[in-house]
């Protein structure tokens, strides 16, 4: 079994409207989750994961609650240190976390040389050089690299914005560097594919019928055996009696004609039944097409039949042929999977991988000619015709010498018993026959829906092998990091930029087109396409850079290049509709427009205990808008005063963090809310 297939959302530019198609939410997956009474170790665990995960609103006010709750420990000390600088720069944090980051190393009894405390101590090092430009960095830098992972590359993660000065260069290149050469890392191309297929439901199986068989059935083939008996013996009393032994051995060969003709005669039956019932299930349904609704679950798996019954041709017909030999075969699977798995809450995508196995098996049965085997397996063989046919001749013949030999002895007798050894044979054969074809059906049912059965299950179980190293959202995040610091770093590389040139830059992120999109439970909506904008401040003006980000192979494409003076920037606005869908746009002054719509949620996404407000704020943490808007509602406010107000800001900044540094240890007391 391969990969899904990517399937197809919209992208709408301009003053275009984008229509999301439905996600995959993966709700047996709870790293975000608190549980109810959590200790402060279990949340600053779960704080840990918010920040991997690359939301760091989340995991500041999670962290800090393990904190304020009396959790110490340099490992604690080392993450807090990083959840309350990670996503912003010295500008964008409050007095209240600048005094919480002083007094970490304090608070949190900082103590020990285990890699967790070298850590915390790089950053504090890192912020006291970033403070003094003219403090020596090689011995510092030469630390930094002797550092241990995993704290190195948290470091240059989460330390982006926050850095100034040659300090800023240096460290740039370091994490320029794991980006690249990590950006592909852990077989992401292979696995990133599987983060957006949902875990997958067994497979379920509509109740075999059991044997019909009424009771009247029953009686009457009782009923019919022992009358027909009966007479039998009656009549055979009556050419014993008449010492007709000639007769009497010709009768015997009759009824034993009769038993031959009867076994034969009934397999005949059997076979021809259950070859008719098979024919009518394969051939063309002849009921009206579905009308389920499209947007219903029976809609939604009518159209995973009829795509995958379009994908799987059999390379020995034509399409068409296929689909008109598999019609009935088509509508019976479709009915058994609706009827199993129709039920609250169960997403087609959920039952995709046993559709698209049954519909393969089918297409491998047509290719090797075993679609039709049943017509073979079910013919009735020559031998059975023959043994049936010898059999009445030898009853019939039988039974007429008989009769005409007791007839002389007592003709109203034997025609009572002759006029009843008819109708109750007749009536007795049917019956049997009835039983027989059911209970034969039945067995072979049984027999198939046992093969399928464990066809299914060892599917299944393939199944889930394969998605089994699915990414984690952390990964996720880590790898998308990595692919903005390469485009950043193209960014630079074609302006001949450095990083101290930047003043500041700024990505939103937008689900690009086609694309799938599929989340954690309580996590940000993640996209195998992205649509990147790219801001990037210099004393010169705004550069902007847009790419399309295929996420499975980390590649860019249909890049695009936009400059303009910071005074062209008229107005930027986030729109925000009570669905919770949202759009970022940047009006320019010569009324030009740059939109992207970054987040479309869906109601009949949600879990329990979610909402649309909260997924909003948890997919939009992870994007960065925070900082995004915090530059870019500044430019728009400032004009071209925004870049002299910067460079005050700056000057502003260096002096916070210079009398930060130089400033005593101070007793450890609580953190503080913003």
């Amino acid at each position: 079994m391969t990969g899904p297939e990517t399937t197809t959302t919209n992208y709408a530019e301009d003053n275009s409207q984008v229509g999301m198609q439905a996600g995959v939410v993966h709700g047996d997956v709870t790293i975000y989750s608190t549980p109810p009474g959590a200790s402060p170790m279990e949340r600053f665990e779960i704080g840990v994961k918010l920040l991997d995960g690359g939301q760091s609103s989340r995991a500041r006010e999670v962290i800090r609650e393990a904190v304020e709750a009396g959790l110490t420990g340099n490992r604690v000390c080392f993450h807090w240190q990083l959840a309350l600088l990670s996503g912003r720069a010295w500008n964008e944090m409050p007095d209240a976390d600048a005094a919480a980051l002083r007094e970490a190393p304090s608070f949190c009894r900082l103590n020990g040389g285990d890699v967790w405390a070298d850590g915390a101590k790089t950053v504090l090092r890192l912020m006291d050089a970033a403070a003094q430009p003219n403090t020596d960095l090689r011995p510092l830098l030469k630390d930094f690299d002797n550092l241990a992972e995993p704290q190195r590359g948290m470091i240059l993660r989460h330390l982006e914005l926050f850095l100034e000065g040659p300090l800023k260069n240096e460290i740039w290149d370091r994490a320029l560097t794991e980006a690249r050469e990590e950006q592909l890392a852990d077989n992401r191309s292979d696995r990133v594919w599987k983060y957006f297929h949902p875990s997958p439901v067994g497979p379920r199986f509509r109740p075999v019928r059991p044997p019909l068989i009424p009771a009247g059935t029953q009686a009457r083939a009782i009923c019919g055996a022992v009358i027909l008996g009966g007479t039998a013996l009656n009549l055979g009393y009556l050419l014993l009696r008449d010492l007709q032994l000639l007769t009497l051995v010709v009768y015997v060969l009759g009824i034993g004609g009769g038993f031959w003709a009867l076994h034969a005669g009934t397999e005949w039956h059997c076979l021809t039944e259950m070859l008719r019932a098979k024919d009518r299930e394969f051939g063309r349904p002849r009921e009206l097409p579905s009308r389920a609704k499209p947007s219903g679950f029976a809609g939604k798996v009518d159209q995973r039949f009829d795509h995958y019954f379009a994908r799987y041709v059999p390379r020995n017909a034509s399409r068409q042929t296929w689909l008109d030999g598999t019609a009935g075969i088509r509508r019976r699977l479709r009915d058994e999977m609706v009827e199993v798995y129709r039920e609250q809450r169960i997403n087609v995508e959920r039952i995709a991988w046993l559709i698209r196995y049954r519909v393969s098996q089918v297409c491998r049965q047509w290719e090797n000619g075993t679609l039709w085997d049943y017509r073979r397996e079910l013919a009735v063989p020559l031998s059975t015709k023959t043994a049936t046919l010898l059999g009445l001749a030898a009853l019939t013949s039988g039974t007429i010498w008989s009769v005409a030999g007791a007839a002389r002895m007592a003709p109203a007798n034997v025609a009572v018993s002759a006029l009843l050894a008819l109708v109750a044979g007749l009536v007795a054969v049917r019956a049997r026959m009835r039983i027989v074809t059911e209970t034969r059906r039945y067995a072979a049912d049984v027999a198939e829906q046992r093969r399928v059965e464990e066809g299914c299950w060892a599917a299944f179980e393939s199944w889930k092998h394969k998605l089994a190293d699915k990414p984690t959202d952390p990964e996720m995040a880590v790898w998308l990091d990595r692919d903005r610091k390469v485009l950043l770093s193209d960014a630079l590389r074609h302006y001949g930029l450095t990083m101290s040139n930047v003043i500041a830059h700024a990505f939103v992120e937008a689900p690009g087109s086609p694309t799938k999109r599929a989340r954690v439970h309580k996590g940000p909506w993640r996209y195998t396409r992205y649509h990147l904008l790219l801001f990037v401040l210099t004393k010169d003006g705004v550069r902007q850079v847009t790419a399309d980000l295929d996420f499975e192979r980390g590649t860019f494409h249909d890049r695009a290049r936009t400059n303009y003076r910071y005074e062209a920037v008229a107005a930027v606005r986030v729109h925000q509709t009570d669905n919770g869908n949202h759009s970022f746009e940047l009006a320019l002054v010569n009324g030009e427009l740059v939109k992207a719509k970054m987040l479309a949620a869906a109601i009949d996404e949600l879990q329990v205990d979610e909402t649309l407000a909260t997924v909003s704020e948890t997919t939009l943490d992870a994007a960065g808008l925070g900082h995004t808007l915090h530059v870019m509602e500044g430019i728009a406010a400032e004009g071209k005063r925004w870049l002299e107000q910067e460079r005050r800001r700056r000057a502003d900044r260096q002096d916070r963090a210079t009398a930060w540094m130089a400033a005593p240890p101070q007793a450890p007391t609580r953190p503080s809310r913003t």
